[in-house]
């Protein structure tokens, strides 16, 4: 994708730098966002060089749909042509808006429906297992956070045993929060000790976006929490081993570097600690927008409020870093195979919860203000599991089915 952004015409290639800053920077879009919105620009903008067309202005509906048609006749899925389309209208209607364009020629692209699947939810009695997993682990070490020697030798090690069980508490409470709450991954990743209300059992959550909006939980989440944040947390936090470096790390070694790193050496890079390096704005390019190291929100930066410290998250990895959600996915997977389910990632504990609280009676609007959904569209894909699992105790059990 490097190769087709420096490709293309000046003019091209100055907007669609023009257009990835704005959306990191001015819609503080998610890195993921950016990243696939740059990816569909370029793509479309090359199509329309190689129509003609020099200046974001040369740009019109029958350019864009027959891009649209050449992704089509690749094998493109429904699901990315709709996206595309979606990338296309936001693209033009920023650059009609900025005076790169004298129209708005993404006004009138129809979107195709894109297919919906039902989502992967868990029974009542299967999340329960799940959660309660006795000793459920990551079957392999965190890949961000290697393991340092001690924790590599035997388990009868004193250190190597409180880290263990640390991290075993720890389990247990991210478990139990992401059913308890439904919330993402990335949003129980970005959590610190702060956004939890004990008192009320509420935890705030800042979704896609940057919005906010408080999520409540129950007793066995309490509970597990309690004693993750008791006995659990101060392990990992006493065990944080991060030489050399200035500020928080997301569990490699970086020797030598100001401000956070993904992994990557970013020397003198200064900046508000996000997770990730912060190039200057103006240089938020296609070329680096499609990285996210470019974008800057790793672990998101929210409006209004300052960058997150690894010091303060919730919940921690094994050298004492902010927990990512590689590590979370694994957790839910091997607490899966040790309740003997199939394979279950996070998100299907979300799909779970969302099922759950609609077959025991929830608004459909509470909980689409529970999971984050800016449309109840998003929310109501979980009408349609309750529906399915109706008609099949209804096909089961009444005799004139």
């Amino acid at each position: 994708m490097t190769e087709l952004h420096e490709a293309l015409p000046p003019a091209l290639r100055d907007a669609v730098d023009r257009f990835g800053h704005h959306l990191a920077v001015v819609e503080d879009r998610s890195a993921h966002t950016v990243r696939a919105y740059l990816g569909d620009v370029v793509s479309l903008l090359t199509h329309a060089a190689d129509q003609g067309c020099t200046t974001v202005g040369d740009l019109d509906l029958p350019v864009l749909r027959g891009w649209l048609a050449a992704r089509l006749g690749a094998g493109a899925a429904r699901t990315s042509q709709a996206r595309r389309a979606a990338a296309a209208r936001t693209f033009t209607g920023w650059a009609h808006r900025i005076g790169l364009s004298p129209g708005n020629a993404g006004a009138g692209l129809a979107s195709p429906r894109a297919h919906r699947d039902l989502p992967n939810v868990l029974r009542a009695d299967q999340a329960a297992a799940l959660v309660s997993a006795p000793g459920a682990r990551p079957s392999a070490p965190d890949v961000t956070e290697p393991r340092t020697s001690a924790e590599a030798g035997s388990a009868e090690g004193s250190s190597g045993t409180r880290e263990s069980e640390a991290t075993a508490i720890r389990d247990r409470a991210v478990l139990e929060l992401l059913y308890a709450t439904g919330i993402r991954v990335s949003e129980l990743c970005g959590l610190d000790r702060a956004d939890l209300d004990h008192a009320r059992q509420v935890v705030r959550v800042f979704g896609k976006g940057g919005k906010e909006r408080a999520v409540p939980y129950g007793h066995p989440a309490r509970d597990a929490l309690a004693v993750w944040l008791q006995h659990g947390r101060p392990t990992l936090t006493t065990g944080k081993d991060a030489p050399n470096t200035v500020g928080p790390t997301t569990g490699e070694n970086t020797p030598n570097t100001v401000g956070p790193t993904t992994g990557e050496n970013t020397p003198n890079t200064p900046g508000p600690t996000t997770g990730e390096s912060t190039p200057n704005t103006d240089t938020l390019t296609a070329k680096g927008g499609l990285r996210a190291n470019a974008v800057g929100r790793a672990r998101k930066t929210r409006k209004g409020h300052p960058a997150k410290r690894d010091d303060d998250a919730l919940f921690l990895g094994l050298k004492g870093g902010r927990l990512q959600p590689t590590v979370v996915r694994r957790i839910v997977a091997a607490a899966a195979r040790t309740a003997g389910l199939p394979h279950t990632k996070p998100h299907d504990l979300r799909h779970s919860a969302a099922t759950h609280l609609l077959d025991n009676g929830a608004d459909l609007r509470a909980v689409q203000e529970l999971l984050g959904h800016s449309s109840l569209s998003s929310t109501q894909i979980y009408t349609h599991v309750s529906t399915e699992r109706l008609r099949a105790a209804f096909n089961q059990a009444h005799p004139r089915a």
